[in-house]
């Protein structure tokens, strides 16, 4: 059933911080009342949009169990749980279980990149996914980790019952039906940008995990319900639109640009963490006008 539960589009939500720099859980509860009002499937927690790296451990266990209170029952929550070592990981992972999370998103160990070869990841997510409380999702970020998770290491590992599926941010389509075509059949294939979703789900991706939906909800969505209803003409018009303001919060300017956006759109985005910067003023006007040409922000 768990695949089942993988269809649709996840947010990973940024992590509000008040100017103090801890946690602001009020902004943290205004901000799901408007996502769970959205076309969203469900929620991600301590990705790389939430700043997982910034936080201490016990700041992420709050975070699983404030989104898990707040979230429509029925919208599976996802945390990342990926530290060092093998059994560091698994640790954390059933303890984010504990604290409401259903599945745990995992990047591969990288800071010994240079000896991560296929084998020693493969025997990694083998033994994480044997011992851990809830089913696993790869999550492959070469642009972050250094570290490439290859198509046949992916099909390999979709073989155990208890990895369920991956995150790709690669953006290699190529790949992405190669293991949509040789996996487990119930291996859920999501993509990790707005920038492709629509390729991606061409090849067999049944959903993604967006930042650009933190913003965006109903827009991700909508790409996703032509796909369902075979509207493929619809669903390029709205990929297409999208493309510059995805861009904008991703690859170009990132998580402060993400939190600028929330602030424009009357959530609460607010500062990211050091050694993070605010998003420059100095930008703003550009990056409201790319907001407006998608239809993002209407003022």
């Amino acid at each position: 059933m768990s695949h089942r539960l993988l269809r649709g589009v996840f947010p990973p939500i940024p992590t509000p911080f008040s100017t103090s720099d801890a946690i602001d859980r009020i902004a943290l509860d205004r901000n799901l009342s408007w996502w769970n009002k959205s076309s969203l499937a469900g929620y991600v927690v301590l990705g790389s949009n939430g700043e997982a790296p910034h936080l201490k451990e016990r700041e992420k266990l709050t975070l699983i169990e404030a989104v898990r209170k707040s979230a429509p029952e029925d919208w599976p929550l996802i945390a990342g749980t990926g530290l060092s070592s093998t059994s560091a990981t698994i640790e954390f992972t059933n303890e984010a279980a504990s604290a409401g999370a259903e599945f745990a998103l995992v990047l591969p160990p990288s800071f010994y990149r240079g000896q991560m070869r296929a084998d020693v990841l493969i025997e990694h997510f083998r033994r994480l996914a044997d011992a851990a409380a809830i089913p696993i999702i790869l999550y492959n970020m070469p642009a972050n980790t250094g570290i490439d998770l290859d198509a046949q290491a992916t099909i390999r590992l979709s073989a155990h019952e208890r990895i369920v599926g991956m995150k790709d941010s690669s953006g290699d389509v190529v790949k992405l039906a190669r293991i949509r075509h040789k996996a487990d059949p119930e291996f859920a294939v999501l993509a990790g940008s707005a920038g492709f979703f629509l390729p991606a789900l061409s090849v067999g991706a049944s959903g993604g995990i967006l930042a650009l939906a933190n913003i965006a909800p109903d827009l991700c969505a909508a790409i996703y319900g032509h796909v369902r209803a075979g509207e493929w003409e619809r669903a390029m018009t709205v990929q297409n639109r999208i493309i510059d303001a995805n861009t904008a919060v991703t690859r170009r300017w990132g998580i402060p640009a993400l939190k600028a956006a929330m602030d424009d759109l009357g959530l609460y985005g607010g500062p990211p963490r050091r050694p993070l910067l605010p998003f420059p003023e100095a930008l703003r006007s550009e990056l409201r006008k790319t907001l407006r040409a998608a239809g993002i922000l209407m003022e």
